[in-house]
């Protein structure tokens, strides 16, 4: 079963989506904020992170910066979740080191199928 990390400082927003997530045979874990999300990464190494970007201690550019600076984290994809919408928040994610993007509120499928990609897998787990 894949593991997922979501860095999400929305408890409604974190609640909501590990439980769709978890109904799709996902692994979950959460982190509350950026330094939280970060030592999660660092200790669980997680399959696939699903990161806000405005977090409280640690932004999510910065996490997202130190992950892919590291041997043991760069790998695993990150993708952002973000209200930032502008066009160059896409290219902002990306500079940080994130291998996707999506905008908030979240589409489940199209969400899932990011997931999906990322992770190598058809469809899903």
């Amino acid at each position: 079963m894949p593991t997922l990390l979501i860095v999400e400082d929305n408890e409604m927003n974190r609640d909501m989506l590990s439980r769709r997530l978890q109904r799709r045979g996902y692994e979950v874990l959460m982190a509350a904020d950026g330094a939280e999300g970060l030592a999660a990464a660092r200790e669980r190494l997680p399959d696939l992170v699903l990161m806000d970007m405005s977090l409280p201690v640690i932004d999510g550019w910065e996490v997202t910066r130190q992950l892919k600076s590291e041997v043991a984290t760069r790998s695993i994809p990150v993708i952002a979740l973000t209200a930032h919408a502008m066009s160059g928040d896409r290219q902002k994610a990306v500079d940080a080191g994130c291998d996707d993007f999506d905008t908030k509120p979240i589409e489940l499928p199209r969400l899932l199928e990011k997931i999906a990609h990322w992770l190598g897998r058809a469809g899903g787990p």
